[in-house]
C-alpha cells in the first residue's frame, strides 16, 4: 500500500486509543496478526480508491470489489417507490459483510437511495457506508441511546433494513441458521404502519468461523471475538453466487395482539427461511 494512502482503518492507532501506554506491551506479532486478519491494508486501499462516493453507489462499487455476482427471485415484490409508503425490510444475517451491502445495493438502487442501515456502530468508521446508516451499539456506551436511534430511524421518511438477529448467522444443530431475531422491527413496523418485506440471502462462512463463534458465544460472552474474523471471511467469497429471495411485503395490521411480538417476530423469521 502507498505511503500516501490515508489509513481509514488503522490498528496501531486503535490499540492506542483503546488501551493508551499499556499498547506497547502488546506483542508485535499480535499486531501483525491482527492486520492481517482484518486485511488492514487492502481494505484502506479499496476505501482510499472509493472515498469520493458514498451510500448505494458506494455499496455498488462493493459488489464490484468483491466480484458478488447476486441471483436475485421476486424482485417483482419490492413496493413501488412511488407508492408513498414506508417500508422495513428484514433479512436473515449469514455472511456479516457481503449480504448487508448487497442488499443495500438492491434497495438502495430501487429506491433511489431511500433507505438506512440499522447497523453496529463500528460500521460508521466507513465513510461511503456513514449516510446510509444509523449506528446502533447496544452493549456499549451507546447501549442508552438505543432506544433514541431506532425510533430516528423508523420516523425519517426512509426505508429501513434491518438484520433482526443482530448478529450474524451461527451453525445450528448442522445448518446455518440465525440467532434469535428481536421484537424491535415488529414493534416499530406496527407504531409507524411500515408493512414489512422478508428477504433471504443465501451463504455461509467457513467451519473455522463457525467453531470460533461457538467458542465465543459459549465461552466469552462479553467480547465477541467472531467478528474480528468477518473481514477475513468476506475475503474468502470473493468471487461467489449467492442467490437472494425477496418475499411478498406482510401488511403491519398482520401482527395483531393474537401473538406477542416475539412471537410475531418468529413468524417473519420462518417466513424468511421458506423463500
Amino acid at each position: 500500500m502507498s505511503s500516501e494512502i490515508q489509513k481509514t482503518i488503522d490498528i496501531d492507532k486503535i490499540l492506542k486509543d483503546k488501551m493508551g501506554a499499556k499498547a506497547k506491551f502488546v506483542p508485535s506479532f499480535a499486531v501483525k496478526w491482527l492486520k492481517r486478519i482484518i486485511h488492514e491494508d487492502e481494505v484502506n486501499q479499496f476505501l482510499w480508491n472509493t472515498r469520493g462516493i458514498s451510500g448505494t453507489e458506494w455499496l455498488m462499487e462493493c459488489v464490484r470489489y468483491l466480484d458478488m455476482t447476486l441471483e436475485i427471485e421476486g424482485l417483482e415484490n419490492l413496493p413501488d417507490k412511488n407508492d408513498g409508503k414506508l417500508y422495513t425490510f428484514v433479512s436473515n444475517h449469514p455472511l456479516g459483510g457481503q449480504d448487508g451491502v448487497a442488499l443495500g445495493t438492491i434497495i438502495g438502487k430501487h429506491y433511489d437511495g431511500r433507505f438506512r442501515y440499522l447497523v453496529n456502530d463500528l460500521l460508521l468508521n466507513l465513510p461511503g457506508l456513514k449516510p446510509v446508516s444509523i449506528g446502533i451499539n447496544k452493549t456499549g456506551k451507546q447501549s442508552r441511546d438505543f432506544p433514541r436511534m431506532v425510533e430516528a430511524g423508523f420516523q425519517s421518511d426512509n426505508h429501513i433494513l434491518m438484520f433482526p438477529a443482530g448478529l450474524n448467522s451461527r451453525k445450528i444443530n448442522g445448518q446455518i441458521h440465525d440467532l434469535e431475531w428481536k421484537k424491535t422491527f415488529i414493534t416499530k413496523s406496527v407504531e409507524y404502519q411500515r408493512d414489512v418485506v422478508p428477504i433471504f440471502f443465501g451463504g455461509r462462512n467457513s467451519e473455522r468461523f463457525y467453531r470460533i463463534a461457538h467458542f465465543s458465544d459459549k465461552y466469552v460472552r462479553k467480547v465477541n471475538i467472531a467478528m474480528l474474523f468477518l473481514v477475513d471471511e468476506m475475503y474468502r467469497n470473493v468471487g461467489k453466487t449467492f442467490r437472494v429471495a425477496i418475499g411478498k411485503p406482510i401488511p403491519w395490521q398482520t401482527f395483531d395482539r393474537s401473538r406477542t411480538p416475539m412471537e410475531w417476530a418468529k413468524f417473519v423469521e420462518d417466513k424468511v427461511y421458506e423463500l
